[in-house]
C-alpha cells in the first residue's frame, strides 16, 4: 500500500470522525466552563480572545489542569459509545471500522481541548472546519499522539511564540511549500502506515495495530492516556520556548525527516534562524 494512500485513509478517518457528535468542540464554552471561575469576570474577554495563560492563569495550573482533564476525558471514553451517533449514510461506513472512527473521534475531541487550554485559536469557524484545518493543525497533533518521530518538533517550533515571530516574516507561499505542508505530508504518511499495516488485509478485527491490536466493547483507556500526556507535555513545553530550543527541535526534523530537507527549505529556516 503506497504512503499517499495511507495518507489518504487517515484523512477520511479524521474528517469523518469529525462529524460525529461531541466531537467538535465549542472553545469559547470550554474556556469559560475551564476557567471561567479562576479569573475576574473583566478578564473573560482576554481568556476568549487570547487564552488563558493571557488571562493570568498559571501555566503550572494550565498543566496541571490539563492532565486532570485527560484522566477524565479517557475514563469517560472507556464506556462511552461515540460510534452510536455517528450520522447515516457516511461514505467511510462500509471500508472503515466504527471502532477507528469512534477512537479518533475521542482523540480529536482531546487534542482540540488541550490546544484551547494552552492558547491555540479556534479551529472553527461559522461552525465549520476547512480541511486545510485537518491536514494541518489536527493532523500535527495525532502525529505527537501517536509518538510520529519530529512531529512534537515541529509541533513545538510552529507553535512557539519565539517561532511565530519569526515565521510571519517569512514569505507564507515559502514558508507553507518548503516548512508547514512537506512535514504534515509524512506525519500523515506515518500515521497511515501504523494505522493500515496488516490491519485492512487481515480485516476489520485487528484495527489499530499501533496501539496493540483490536478495539472491542470500548477504547483502551493506557492508550487514550498516553496519547494525551504526549500532546500535553509538548504544549507545555512551547510556554517557555527559546531559541536554542528552536534550534535543537529543527535539528530533530532534519534527523527524523531527511527526506523534506532541499535547498529552499535551507534558505527558509536559514532566515528564520535569522530573524530569531
Amino acid at each position: 500500500m503506497s504512503t499517499n494512500r495511507e495518507s489518504n485513509n487517515l484523512e477520511l478517518i479524521v474528517s469523518n470522525a469529525l462529524k460525529i457528535p461531541g466531537v467538535k468542540v465549542n472553545r469559547k464554552e470550554f474556556l469559560i466552563k475551564m476557567f471561567g471561575n479562576d479569573i475576574n469576570s473583566d478578564k473573560v474577554a482576554i481568556l476568549i480572545e487570547k487564552g488563558p495563560l493571557v488571562a493570568g492563569i498559571d501555566c503550572d495550573k494550565i498543566n496541571r489542569m490539563a492532565r486532570s482533564l485527560i484522566e477524565k476525558r479517557t475514563l469517560q471514553s472507556s464506556g462511552a459509545s461515540f460510534a452510536a451517533g455517528l450520522p447515516g449514510g457516511l461514505a467511510m461506513a462500509a471500508t472503515i471500522p466504527a471502532d477507528t472512527i469512534q477512537f479518533f473521534g475521542v482523540a480529536l475531541r482531546l487534542a482540540q481541548e488541550l490546544a484551547y487550554m494552552f492558547g491555540y485559536k479556534d479551529l472553527w469557524e461559522d461552525n465549520e472546519l476547512d480541511m486545510e484545518q485537518v491536514r494541518g493543525e489536527l493532523i500535527l497533533f495525532l502525529g505527537v499522539m501517536f509518538g510520529v518521530g519530529g512531529s512534537a518538533s515541529a509541533l513545538k517550533m510552529l507553535s512557539s511564540k519565539i517561532a511565530d515571530q519569526a515565521l510571519k516574516k517569512i514569505p507564507q507561499k515559502a514558508l507553507t511549500k518548503t516548512f508547514y505542508y512537506p512535514i504534515i505530508k509524512k506525519i500523515a504518511s506515518l500515521i497511515g502506515i501504523k494505522l493500515t499495516k496488516d490491519s485492512f488485509a487481515k480485516g476489520i478485527s485487528k484495527v489499530i495495530p499501533v496501539i496493540g491490536g483490536a478495539i472491542s466493547g470500548g477504547l483502551t483507556y493506557t492508550s487514550m492516556k498516553k496519547m494525551g500526556n504526549r500532546l500535553r507535555i509538548t504544549m507545555y513545553e512551547t510556554l517557555d520556548y527559546t531559541k536554542q530550543d528552536f534550534e535543537r527541535d529543527m535539528d530533530e526534523i532534519k534527523r527524523e525527516m531527511p527526506e523534506i530537507i532541499d535547498a529552499e527549505f535551507e534558505e527558509v529556516v536559514e532566515e528564520v534562524e535569522i530573524k530569531l
